[in-house]
């Protein structure tokens, strides 16, 4: 076979379809028949440089696909599938890998340095492999310059897929050492001084021993810094980079370099190509980043015991950061505004300066003001909207008070101004710039108002006809309108829109129907302004958004109606019936929840689920999620009456269910047998043995992405909720999983944020699950049934409690749950409860919290238990 694998691998790159199907075919069989010898062949393939360049790349690519999924079960799998593998095999693997560094061809090296980090990623959590390190520190000494290159790049990939934690701190330093070294100026070699570079970036995770050396530190920083200077514009680029990551890891270790960099930075901003300029600006957006955070976190007061103090780097800088950002804006791009992924100076500058602005608020104000002043009636449009953009970038952060005053000068100009630009880009961001001032500075919180009975109508005839302008113009034109609607939500039924909510929902329907509707997302931004306005809607403006049902519902049936479309009209078609389907979901939540529009919305409901039951039976994942989510609100709008659709619906649902691979499909299914349950309460009962069985399935599934799990559990409540003691039958299957994820959840070691969050999501999940089993049960003769399982729920609570990481919503929750045990249990609750190790500290904890729904809790709580005691 191996003297044939080259012609196979060079087979399966042939244009002639069937070579390539015949080749592919043989590799598969070949794996499946060998795995051992596959996967030798495959590494020799890649380490002989008498192979062809092609045959040996995509032998590298195979290998390291036979080593990691984008799936974690899949991933798990590989794993495992090579850890089972003969050692002497695997040796003889990692060998040919180690030799292919040495390899004159850059793609196979390059292939060769990923596969070593993938390995590396799987053996040394099992301490497998110990010499790696040492037998690649070892080239770093070679003379040749490729071979050094490939190493780094190794050590680069390395530091990506190994954890800090399994890798000792004497390697860390030879790692550091060697990147470091080859990032030198004295280093003859670019592409050597390039690897390192990027090497560095993904080895700052394990520096932090190293950071807190103050020697140490001053060296990186040094070399870091002087590579930013280097004469190769991907070294530079690479360096900054670089930089961006040490000031998010190394925040507060910044403190004595921060006039150096400022020096870096403002003269690549100024003087370098964009790549460089373009990551020299992201160093200071990323400090605005953690200022912002940290400030968020304490609230201004920093006490001596803060672990992060607040350097206000940005604060120090600002009088010489704001000009540099200012005259980034006045390099923008003829056609930026068109290209909906543009990324250039001048929006860089612009989204940085809208992040200083969040992070100083007043204060960078009177530093803009005077180039706005002075740009926005120029001849000249890059200065009119440079100006413009400013403008719109400083609006969030500053206080209302401070910005006010400006808005309301401004606001008649800039009205003037999207009406009669002549030129594209100063409307568009003049649209843009609207839209801010109604989302931050308009709205029922504010003390002066922005929009007044007065100056609405003027505001709304200027949008509405902006909406008629070319796409990228009237696409922010809809989102002004956006915001604009949202801002007069709680104003009851005086809102100034009112009287033109005909003629704006008019509008954007003839916004829908452009034939440009298509480009810059144009038609989207139509339907989501659209569902906002219907959102904000109020009492006296009810019938006309009952007239839209009837319109939505056509527009519709029309899609479904399409006969014979080509693959790309089917998918501008799938995308047009998931924004209906959202555009009804809003409509149907609107009129569904107020008792004097639900009688006469009701008799479309019929027709409404007919066209959803036809949607699904189009199948594509985005328009079902849409569509699932409107059948959620109609069955919470027809309550018990949804009964009559559940036959016609239920294999759809079932469908939902069982879709592992869109997992966001099956989140929001589970989502909507929820909504099912407290539509149908025990009505549901005919379908819940196989919705039972569907979700057990999906929580053994190691192919269900976590994120539904959560859901799931707690889905298992809400199911008790409705059919009460004939959940009896289920106690069997669903308590057990309850109890093995209440174990693992709790004694969860969150390795960060994510982490920890997810835990709190899952411990929720089961939370709300037994909450719901016990008030289901409640009042039944069958209430003994759950006394098996209470010492398990209390065990639950009191590791949740002795943990002390769980999060206000589980610790709300978890009182809850002692309260529903103890109401349920009564008088067998009692004792249990007075032997829980925990239980009395942690009522005590919930009563004197600051938040109120976690005391109302306890509160209740507290009676529940006290009444289970006397009993």
């Amino acid at each position: 076979m191996a003297m044939e694998v080259t012609q196979i691998l060079l087979n399966a790159q042939s244009v002639d379809g069937s070579i390539r199907k015949h080749a592919e075919e043989s590799l598969k069989q070949f794996q499946e028949q060998n795995l051992p010898a596959f996967l030798l062949s495959l590494s020799s393939e890649l380490a002989n440089n008498e192979k062809p360049v092609d045959s040996r790349k995509l032998a590298g690519l195979i290998l390291k696909n036979a080593l990691d999924a984008k799936e974690q079960h899949r991933k798990n799998e590989l794993v495992q599938r090579w850890l089972a593998l003969d050692i002497g095999v695997k040796a003889q693997i990692k060998a040919y890998l180690l030799q292919t560094l040495s390899s004159p061809v850059p793609d196979a090296r390059s292939t060769a340095s990923q596969v070593i980090a993938k390995i590396a990623g799987i053996e040394l959590p099992q301490k497998q492999w110990p010499e790696l390190i040492g037998s690649l520190l070892s080239n770093i000494h070679q003379l040749q310059p490729h071979v050094k290159q490939a190493t780094l790049e190794t050590l680069g990939y390395f530091c990506e897929e190994v954890s800090p934690q399994v890798v000792d701190q004497d390697q860390v330093n030879k790692i550091l050492t060697a990147v470091v070294q080859g990032m030198n100026a004295s280093e003859g070699s670019t592409d050597v001084r390039l690897a390192a570079t990027r090497a560095l970036y993904n080895a700052l995770g394990f520096a932090q021993a190293n950071f807190s050396n103050d020697m140490e530190r001053d060296y990186i920083m040094r070399v870091v810094c002087e590579a930013t200077l280097s004469p190769v514009v991907k070294i530079r680029q690479a360096a900054f980079e670089c930089l961006v990551a040490i000031s998010s890891t190394y925040y507060e270790k910044l403190a004595s370099y921060m006039q150096d960099i400022f020096n870096i930075t403002a003269k690549a901003v100024r003087e370098d190509e964009e790549p460089v300029a373009l990551q020299a600006i992201e160093f200071w957006s990323s400090i605005c980043d953690e200022e912002i955070d940290i400030l968020d976190e304490y609230g201004g007061d920093f006490t001596a015991d803060s672990d992060i103090p607040c350097f206000y780097f940005i604060k120090q800088a600002l009088p010489a950061l704001v000009p540099m950002l200012l005259e980034t804006l006045l390099k923008q791009e003829e056609d930026q505004d068109q290209d909906e992924g543009a990324w250039n100076l001048a929006m860089a500058g612009g989204t940085c300066l809208g992040l200083v602005a969040r992070t100083v608020g007043d204060d960078v104000v009177p530093l803009v003001m005077p180039f706005i002043e002075e740009n926005i009636t120029k001849p000249d449009w890059r200065q009119r909207e440079a100006a413009t953009y400013a403008f719109g970038s400083i609006l969030e952060g500053p206080s209302p008070d401070k910005l006010t005053r400006i808005v309301n000068v401004a606001l008649n100009f800039m009205l003037s101004a999207l009406m009669k630009d002549p030129n594209n880009h100063v409307k568009d961001t003049t649209a843009w710039t609207l839209g801010r001032i109604f989302e931050f500075l308009h709205g029922s919180t504010m003390e002066t108002p922005i929009i007044t009975k007065e100056n609405c109508q003027q505001i709304l005839t200027v949008l509405l006809q902006s909406m008629k302008d070319v796409p990228n113009v009237a696409e922010k034109a809809c989102g002004a309108l956006y915001f604009l609607a949202q801002g007069f939500e709680d104003v009851g039924s005086a809102s100034p829109l009112s009287p033109y909510c005909q003629e704006i929902i008019q509008a954007l329907l003839a916004v829908t129907h452009r034939e440009d509707a298509g480009e810059s997302r144009l038609r989207t931004a139509a339907y989501e302004t659209l569902n906002e306005v219907v959102r904000c809607s109020t009492d006296e403006t009810a019938p006309i958004v009952m007239q839209l049902v009837p319109v939505i519902m056509m527009e519709l049936h029309q899609t479904l109606e399409a006969q014979k479309l080509s693959s790309d009209e089917r998918e501008k078609q799938s995308e047009l019936q998931g924004l209906l389907c959202g555009c009804l979901q809003v409509i149907i939540q609107k009129l569904g929840a107020s008792e004097t529009t639900k009688y006469a919305f009701l008799q479309y409901a019929d027709q409404i689920m007919d066209l959803f039951l036809r949607v699904f039976a189009c199948r594509n994942a985005t328009v079902h999620e849409e569509a699932m989510l409107a059948i959620g609100a109609l069955a919470y709008a027809t309550g018990a009456n949804f009964v009559k659709y559940m036959q016609g619906f239920y294999p759809y649902l079932e469908m939902g269910l069982q879709n592992f691979e869109e997992y966001q499909v099956c989140a929001i299914t589970v989502g909507v047998v929820g909504d099912l349950c407290r539509a149908l309460e025990d009505k549901i009962l005919p379908f819940c043995d196989g919705i039972m069985t569907q979700l057990l399935k999906d929580l053994s599934s190691n192919q269900l992405h976590r994120s539904v799990k959560p859901p799931i559990f707690s889905c298992f409540g809400d199911i008790a909720l409705a059919i009460g003691e004939n959940f009896e039958k289920y106690l069997i299957y669903a308590m057990p999983m309850l109890q093995s994820a209440a174990e693992l959840s709790a004694h969860a070691a969150a390795a960060d944020d994510e982490m920890l969050e997810y835990t709190n999501q899952l411990r929720n999940g089961i939370l709300e699950a037994y909450s719901g089993i016990l008030q289901g049960f409640k009042n039944s003769p069958k209430t003994q049934l759950l006394l098996p399982y209470a010492p398990h729920v209390l065990q639950f609570l009191d590791t949740l409690y002795n943990e002390k990481d769980m999060d206000d919503t589980v610790m709300k929750t978890a009182i809850g749950v002692l309260g529903d045990l103890a109401d349920t249990l009564g008088s067998h609750a009692g004792p249990l409860i007075n032997r829980s190790v925990s239980s009395k500290d942690f009522l005590e904890e919930c009563l004197s919290s600051d938040d109120h729904l976690i005391k109302e809790s306890a509160d209740w709580a507290k009676l529940a238990i006290s009444r289970a005691i006397a009993g």
